[in-house]
């Protein structure tokens, strides 16, 4: 079994025979390559902010201790047992002391520890000789390390793996490295397992590193036999795109899956509960354009987030500001028209975001695009759908595509400005925090549109509530939206406006039973993880899986820890202030804002649902407060949308009426 590190791309890697390549995702968090290793070693990660230091310590291959080297013309060489110490990696018990109080179990060195006799490195004079670190056990030790030129390397590289089951080395730079790879892979034993993965300096960002493997099941072999067994008569010795149970996602794995991939093809030991990673798997023909687009794909859509939505609402801002100076400006209607357009086309965005993620244009097209998209579709929704129903176009829309994208595989949502970010290594595949408090107001603004004039009544409790095991599914399945957040706040959120629109007072029986439904979704998600996913499904891993109260605790504590990181990020302090005091003004105010619908009970309680699920998603998601100032965001738009297309007359009323207690009302906090 070899592991290697190279500096090779995609298009180097897929030119070995029989290779299969995938994009490695190598940390979660900002790359250093002492992390990607030590998460490497111990097959489990966590993010960077969670540790008490976000940088690992310095680590290093100590020289050979006095009489455990020796030097047979191949270059020095050392093993552990045959000196006072042997080799060993310095700084290690920094490393291990630092996992240690990370809030989750982690094990540097696990991978090498569960290996019988341990791990070999082989290296290159001048190189570093860094990524010896893969082959350290949980004492920092090695079982042997061989150290000589780059002619000598492939002749010490057999050398050890004759006596050491697993075997890394660093290959040397260029043509050179590249020809060792496919001697090395020309070599290989029917069965044996070879990952080759891409050498990057801290300095280049590697967040995202180009990953080879030789000998998966399923993979053709050039000697005829595969892990799996013999290659299917006729079957190409091309190599295929990785993948595996972690991301879901073709051509996308993780750096933990490393480690049980080797743990498994080695057999004779089981893979540690520790090691969260999955094992290696392959995924249809390898297609070097589409990978190479993926990775490009990934390195933009971070940074065009924010500027795509603030070139979105300028537009909108240009287009109220042409209505508003010039000829336009004594027409009240067009003005209406421009603000309803703005205020629709800003719920199409999840939508729209498709378009640029499949044709990945420059930045500018990319912003021109979303904008123009937008504004257009919302004109147009606004023409074609009657008041106040324009919102059930752009829900709608946006469930089915995003359940297509997922189950169809065209990772659209991933490649687009509002999906997971794989980048950053917190997620990989179904809806990101930034979309699932937004669909719940979405789809509980589409479904007050749908009832609209609604009277409280078990008909109306029953549609909300349909909506929302509806969106739960969607956003809970491990196969579209695996999150498990997404089932907590979709279930609160829906679960008060359910409450609000049944016919009576808001009772504490009801109260109670709004509290427990999120408990109820849970359960509901366990049993559809099982159902769907075998119990592979997000919330499985984290939390079913769990083998004590301890690997509880620690969810928890690293959800929170990134949530109160997140809660101090940049301007998002002033972000969450001001949506809550415009959640607690509007609350206040409800009478007045909903003035255009005359105090409609549907609006009322999707309005009050959003407002909850916002809460409750920041209080259950690592992203905290993001999703309560999405949530906060897009009941904005609602209102802004509600407000543009009433009659005038109607917004020229005033709180006089008391709509809480006109007949059929809710008043928020009645009952016994």
């Amino acid at each position: 079994m070899l592991l290697l590190f190279l500096e090779a791309d995609e298009s180097q890697l897929a030119s070995v025979d029989g290779m299969s390549v995938g994009i490695v995702s190598a940390t979660q968090g900002q790359y250093r390559t002492a992390q990607f290793l030590l998460d490497l070693t111990q097959g489990a990660r966590i993010a960077s902010s969670s540790y008490d230091s976000a940088n690992p310590p310095r680590l290093a291959l100590e020289a050979v201790t006095t009489g455990g080297g020796t030097n047979d013309g191949l270059g020095s060489s050392s093993r552990s047992g045959s000196g006072t110490d042997g080799p060993r990696v310095a700084g290690w018990m920094s490393a291990v002391r630092r996992a240690e109080a990370a809030p989750q179990l982690l094990r540097p060195g696990l991978l090498a520890s569960r290996i019988p006799g341990g791990a070999a490195y082989a290296g290159v004079n001048g190189t570093g000789n860094i990524d010896g670190v893969a082959a350290a056990d949980t004492r920092g030790r090695i079982a042997a390390i061989s150290i000589g030129t780059a002619p000598t390397l492939l002749a010490r590289i057999g050398a050890l793996r004759r006596e050491q089951r697993l075997v890394v080395a660093d290959l040397p730079a260029g043509a050179e490295g590249l020809a060792d790879l496919r001697a090395l892979s020309a070599t290989r034993e029917p069965g044996e397992l070879l990952l080759a993965v891409q050498r990057v300096s801290d300095a280049r960002g590697g967040e995202l590193l180009w990953m080879g493997a030789a000998g998966l099941s399923g993979t053709g072999d050039a000697r005829g036999a595969s892990v799996g067994g013999p290659r299917p008569a006729g079957a190409a010795a091309s190599g295929m795109e990785l993948t595996s149970p972690s991301t879901n996602q073709r051509g996308l794995v993780v750096s933990v899956d490393i480690a049980p991939t080797i743990l498994a093809h080695l057999g004779g030991t089981p893979i540690p509960a520790d090691m969260r990673g999955r094992t290696l798997e392959t995924d249809g023909a390898l297609h070097s354009v589409g990978l190479r687009s993926l990775m490009a794909r990934l390195h933009v859509v971070g940074g065009r987030r924010l500027k795509a939505l603030g070139i979105l609402l300028l537009a909108w801002a240009l287009l109220l500001l042409a209505c508003a100076v010039g000829p336009l400006a004594a027409r009240p209607a067009t003005r209406a028209r421009a603000m309803r357009a703005g205020a629709i086309g800003v719920l199409w965005a999840p939508v729209v975001v498709l378009i640029p993620a499949a044709l990945e244009p420059s930045a500018p097209v990319e912003y021109a695009t979303i904008a123009l998209g937008c504004l257009a579709l919302g004109a147009l929704t606004d023409v074609l759908a009657p008041w106040p129903r324009a919102v059930v176009p752009p829900a709608t829309v946006a469930i089915v595509v995003l359940v297509f994208d997922a189950l169809a595989g065209t990772q659209l949502l991933m490649r687009s400005v509002l999906g997971p970010n794989p980048i950053l290594g917190a997620r990989f595949y179904g809806i990101g925090n930034e979309l699932k408090s937004a669909l719940a107001v979405l789809v509980l603004a589409a479904t007050a549109g749908v009832l609209y004039p609604a009277t409280r009544g078990r008909r109306a409790a029953l549609s909300v509530a349909g909506a929302g095991i509806v969106l739960a599914v969607v956003e809970g399945s491990a196969r579209i939206g695996a999150g498990v957040g997404g089932v907590i706040l979709v279930s609160a959120g829906f679960a008060v406006a359910t409450v609000m629109l049944l016919p009576g007072a808001v009772s504490r029986k009801r109260a109670l039973t709004a509290i427990l439904v999120p408990i109820a979704g849970l359960v509901a998600l366990a049993a559809l993880d099982l159902a769907t996913a075998h119990g592979g499904g997000h919330f499985s891993g984290s939390i079913l899986h769990a083998r004590s109260a301890d690997d509880l605790r620690d969810v928890i504590v690293r959800r929170y820890g990134a949530a109160w990181n997140e809660l101090k990020n940049h301007t998002m302090p002033i972000a969450t202030a001001l949506s809550l005091v415009c959640g607690a003004v509007a609350i206040r105010s409800r009478d007045r804002l909903l003035a255009p619908v005359s105090g409609d009970p549907g609006w009322l309680a999707a309005l009050c649902g959003g407002l909850t699920a916002g809460i409750v998603g920041a209080l259950s998601e690592d992203s905290g407060p993001v999703l309560l100032v999405v949530a906060v965001f897009t009941l904005g738009c609602v209102v802004t949308y509600l407000w543009a297309g009433a009659e005038p007359a109607r917004q020229s009323e005033t709180a006089a009426s008391d709509y809480s207690s006109s007949p059929g009302i809710v008043s928020i906090g009645s009952g016994p």
